[in-house]
């Protein structure tokens, strides 16, 4: 990667160049350990937006991993607890807690944004435990508040951008992407799902699916330079379309794409400029 000072800057004859300091390499370490798709969506990406991409991955590796570093729920809390006040801090500045990943997210994160993501992490409260989802609306609002909210969060902090496209848009790489993770949630003791007969999956998905049908017709909503967030969902039409089909393969754990089909159809994502 690139070294030195840190985000954009503009070269000589308005060539704009990115330079990677030591928090936004360890950050871009830390998405390639923990989360490899969103990873390769970041490199796939234009390389000024990756300054801006590579800190909020990099939030959500720590705080998706806090509820499941302890057995202890306290401890669990304190640790979210840690990452509400880090992000109370970068809403209220000016003077922000020195860590490789906070210090490049206050360099990105509107006070705005900062206070929409403090919910973003209050919601992960229920990894913590192992209580079922109350109903439906409880489901809704925890991929609301996740993943719609960093979806949200990734394209605004890159330009401009309709925020409720990019929670239809969101939600639906959500429930893909929560479809990949039943059985590993249901090994953990938890109950990922308020059925999870097969119809009552396929009507999840194909919920999705339809939300991110209506957010890919209205493309223009999103501009240019925030379009590079939305390649993070990149296999989510796949996986939706696959849990449609065949319901049963969410519980088998079977909604991954091979290596090459995964390379491939993030490419060419990004040569059609798709999301």
């Amino acid at each position: 990667m690139e070294a030195c000072t840190g985000l954009p800057s503009s070269g000589g004859g308005g060539r704009v160049t990115v330079q990677f300091n030591d928090d936004l390499k360890a950050c871009a370490a830390l998405v390639h350990r923990a989360d490899p798709d969103r990873f390769m969506a970041a490199m796939a990406a234009p390389v000024a937006a990756r300054s801006v991409l590579f800190p909020i991955y990099a939030l959500n590796v720590e705080v998706a991993r806090a509820p499941w570093v302890t057995q202890e729920a306290m401890i669990a809390e304190m640790r979210l607890q840690w990452w509400r006040d880090a992000l109370q801090e970068i809403a209220e500045g000016p003077t922000v807690r020195r860590h490789e990943v906070v210090t490049p997210l206050s360099q990105v994160l509107s006070p705005h944004l900062a206070v929409m993501l403090d919910e973003y992490v209050a919601v992960r409260r229920w990894d913590i435990y192992r209580d079922p989802f109350e109903d439906e609306a409880h489901f809704e609002a925890y991929l609301n508040h996740s993943s719609a909210s960093l979806m949200v969060a990734s394209a605004q902090s890159l330009g401009e951008a309709d925020e409720p496209v990019l929670r239809e848009f969101g939600y639906a790489v959500g429930v893909a992407n929560w479809l990949r993770a039943i059985p590993d949630l249901e090994a953990r003791g938890r109950i990922p799902l308020l059925d999870g007969t097969p119809d009552a999956v396929r009507d999840l998905a194909q919920k999705a699916l339809n939300r991110l049908r209506r957010a890919q017709g209205q493309r223009l909503a999103i501009s240019p330079e925030a379009r590079p967030a939305l390649l993070a969902g990149w296999q989510s039409e796949w996986v939706l379309r696959k849990a449609i089909a065949q319901p049963d393969r969410v519980a088998a754990g079977n909604l991954m794409q091979g290596e090459v089909r995964r390379r491939v159809s993030l490419m060419w994502k990004v040569v059609r400029g798709r999301w």
